[in-house]
């Protein structure tokens, strides 16, 4: 063979050789993209499902009245649902009910509302149990403390104050309500010193009732349920922010009973942070109050002595267990306070709050805002 030919073989081989390299490389970054794509498909998908699996608006207990017409198949409930806002999309709420192996629904006009998940619609949708007028309703205000909550479901409900008190420190209840919300109710309710297991558990909102005497336990289980529903929304950032629900709850109950309707909710929740950063008391009046048992306009220096857990003058970070049951706009500020420097703030008397850095600062304004005004 003459060495032209040879020459020529060899530069054909190389360039075999080169375009099968380029191949090769096309196929490996088309199979990486492909791999990227897929999974970004996947993992949207995955997040879009666990979305559409939760309540459409936890926060939103209006009730919604939908009509199941007899011989409704899985299909057009799941439409109907959708159609009137109460589910997130009627295609996974049809692969749920396989998945589940949910059947007998019966028809029948039902009340539902968007705080519902797919579980509690569908277990109201099998009772066959049709709506009704509502017979009575309680409606707990924000910030308010198991105390004030036993009134108002004695004001509504054919309960005394005292029976509620009895049930709401119902050991029985109550680790019924542990099992039954695990990730809520956790061992931090049983310490010692706790004054009232469920003080913080209990969800702000309007609680409708169709029977003339539900069981006190029908009555204050929802109230419960709800504050799940909340704290397992909450919970990847309660443990990001490497915290457990109880302290939570607590930290959210100490911003609520601080803001005023014009507060600024994220930075007194960055005070609070602060405090317990550098290792000082938090100071907060509503902690005493809650101590002493009592509700009064102004906190007097003796009061500060009162012995107990709760008292934050007295004991650093955080008191014992919640001082009232806070509303989703605490939960918010409690788990992402502002980045301030703030170590003090002040409630005027028209509701606004003073944020300072220093000491000095801070009786220089309650000198101006609350002195001034008392004498």
């Amino acid at each position: 063979m003459s060495d032209s030919k040879k020459d020529s073989i060899h530069t054909k081989l190389l360039q075999q050789h080169t375009e099968a390299k380029v191949v090769r490389k096309i196929v490996l970054t088309v199979f990486i993209s492909l791999i990227i794509i897929f999974s970004g498909v996947i993992g949207g998908g995955y997040l879009y499902i666990k979305s559409a699996l939760k309540p459409v608006n936890p926060k939103n207990t209006d009730p919604v009245m939908v009509e199941i017409p007899i011989g409704s198949s899985v299909s057009s409930i799941a439409g109907i649902l959708e159609d009137n806002g109460l589910i997130k999309n009627k295609h996974i709420f049809k692969y749920y009910v396989k998945f589940k192996s949910e059947s007998g629904f019966q028809a029948g006009e039902y009340q539902l509302n968007q705080a519902m998940d797919f579980q509690e619609m569908i277990d109201l949708m099998k009772t066959g149990k049709v709506s009704e007028n509502v017979t009575f309703q309680i409606t707990i205000p924000e910030g308010r403390q198991l105390s004030e909550i036993a009134a108002l479901i004695a004001k509504s409900a054919p309960y005394s104050e005292k029976e509620v008190l009895n049930k709401l420190q119902d050991k029985k209840f109550i680790d019924y309500l542990k099992k039954k919300y695990p990730d809520t109710l956790t061992n931090e309710i049983d310490k010692k010193h706790i004054k009232y297991a469920l003080e913080g558990y209990l969800y702000p909102a309007t609680y409708p009732f169709y029977e003339k005497k539900p069981s006190l336990e029908d009555i204050i289980e929802p109230m419960v349920q709800q504050t799940n529903k909340m704290v397992l929304n909450y919970l990847p950032k309660i443990e990001e922010k490497k915290m457990n629900v109880h302290q939570f709850l607590t930290m959210a109950s100490l911003i609520e009973e601080e803001a005023t309707e014009k507060a600024d909710r994220d930075k007194i929740s960055s005070v609070f942070y602060n405090r317990i950063e550098e290792g000082m008391p938090l100071q907060t009046d509503p902690t005493v109050l809650y101590a002493l048992g009592e509700h009064k306009d102004r906190v007097l220096y003796d009061d500060l002595e009162v012995d107990s857990l709760y008292n934050t003058y007295k004991n650093t970070g955080l008191p014992p267990g919640p001082i009232a049951n806070a509303g989703e706009s605490s939960f918010a500020a409690a788990l992402e306070p502002e980045n301030t420097d703030f170590l003090y703030f002040l409630a005027t008397r028209k509701g606004e709050v003073i944020f300072t850095k220093t000491l000095k600062e801070h009786n220089k304004e309650k000198a101006k805002h609350i002195t001034k005004q008392n004498k």
